[in-house]
């Protein structure tokens, strides 16, 4: 059944995948079947597969399997799953892609600047081309994220937006409203600080949370203003060193950490804090994506949390990230026998029952935009995600993962009170010419 683009998504690239933000517990890739499934790699007969998805949490409920699971029930077809942890992830998939023993199906980020990113694979030769019912489910503006000369080698799955995890419970007992921009925002810091609670949980020893967050605060400081600002950068026209939009971000950053919006020792803190910030009430918010916050709080019951965009600079309107995240692909040396089921499979989640139950389990939003079953965790972001108003997560589009490495550190290192600003947007820039 063909899917058609939707007229609503625009400006969406795809998530970043987040890679380390699966150590929560609360990752919305969740977990799958290692025992018992090896994932013999490219070995897959006429009449089965072997499929490969990131693993967090070692369990059955990742939505990976799941649907692997519910399409074997009613298939008869063999699936061989391979669960890896999201650290790994993608290096195991490029060295045994190499060495020829990678899987028939795996799950990859799409575009090219994470360690899992399908398109540098694509460019090698090891991805299969995809045909017209994957290009129909990529949204309209992303091709260049999901294609190489005009053919696509990845099937996107959901959507999946990125702000603020926002408990509204510990708000309200703290009083604190959502902030309408940044002035607020560092009002509500300085109160929240002296009742021994703060406005955020952050990881701020593990780079990419740090990333995350700069990259959430770059919505409004960056691409509401200049959608096309990673183009312009890969022509030469701007530079992240230059852009008032990446300073005023990291300046953000700066002045959050002054007024007191982490958690007491912020700079060392773990995703420990914010799964522990967020469930105690201690903070009132984190930078994780939509599905980790679904996640976090079915873990939890009584736990209300929904997604907030990250306030605006003063006088600023709300803007925020969603992206396609994760997507699949097939094996371009992968048996004849095996790429026809795995085709098969590919067509199977594309139905419109398979793609909303995976977004039912996965917490994300559909890959056509909002619709009716649309998660209340996004009811906040509803009417942003309807209009339009809101940009990719910016990694997926930038040339190498370096550049997103050079963010996360740097904000690291801005949130332990080494470096400046400027040193870090330079180390930025040289990463991308790399």
């Amino acid at each position: 059944m063909t899917q058609h683009r939707s007229r609503g998504i625009r400006r969406i690239g795809v998530l970043v995948a987040v890679p380390a933000l699966s150590a929560l517990t609360l990752a919305a890739c969740g977990g799958g079947d290692d025992g018992g499934s090896g994932g013999s790699g490219g070995s897959g007969a006429a009449d089965g597969f072997s499929f490969a998805f990131e693993n967090a949490s070692g369990g059955q409920e990742n939505p990976w399997q799941l649907l692997a699971d519910q399409y074997a029930e009613e298939t008869g077809v063999e699936i061989e799953t391979q669960g890896l942890p999201p650290d790994s992830y993608g290096l195991s998939m490029r060295t045994q892609l190499q060495g020829g023993s990678a899987p028939d199906v795996m799950m990859f980020s799409p575009g090219a600047g994470n360690s899992n990113a399908v398109l540098p694979l694509a460019e090698a030769g090891y991805i299969e081309a995809l045909g017209e019912e994957s290009a129909s489910l990529v949204p309209a503006g992303n091709e260049s994220l999901f294609e190489i000369d005009g053919e696509v080698y990845a099937q996107p799955t959901s959507i999946i937006p990125v702000g603020m995890a926002w408990n509204s419970a510990a708000a309200s007992d703290g009083g604190v409203d959502v902030p309408a921009d940044e002035s607020a925002m560092l009002d509500a810091c300085g109160t929240l600080a002296g009742e021994g609670k703060s406005f955020l949980a952050v990881a701020g020893s593990a780079p990419p949370n740090m990333g995350l967050m700069a990259m959430a605060i770059s919505a409004t400081r960056v691409y509401a203003e200049t959608p096309d600002w990673n183009e312009q950068r890969a022509a030469g026209d701007v530079s992240f060193a230059d852009s008032e939009g990446w300073q005023a971000t990291l300046q953000t950053v700066v002045d959050m950490n002054e007024a007191g919006c982490f958690q007491q020792g912020a700079a060392g803190g773990g995703f420990d804090a914010i799964t522990q910030g967020l469930t105690q009430g201690t903070s009132l918010a984190a930078f994780v994506p939509g599905a980790a916050a679904t996640e976090l709080a079915n873990a939890s019951p009584g736990l209300n949390l929904q997604v907030q965009p990250f306030p605006p600079a003063d006088g600023g309107d709300p803007f925020m990230l969603a992206s396609p995240n994760y997507a699949l692909s097939i094996n371009a040396s992968a048996e004849d026998g095996a790429k026809e089921a795995a085709r098969e499979f590919l067509a199977w989640m594309a139905e419109p029952e398979n793609a909303a139950r995976f977004v039912e389990l996965q917490g994300g939003v559909a890959i056509t935009g909002p619709d009716e079953n649309l998660s209340p965790v996004y009811e906040p972001v509803a009417d942003l995600l309807e209009s339009g108003d809101y940009a990719p997560l910016p990694n997926l589009t930038w040339p190498n993962p370096g550049v997103y490495d050079a963010l996360s550190t740097g904000v690291q290192g801005l949130l332990a009170g080494q470096g400046d600003i400027a040193s870090v947007l330079e180390s930025i820039d040289q990463a991308w010419d790399q």
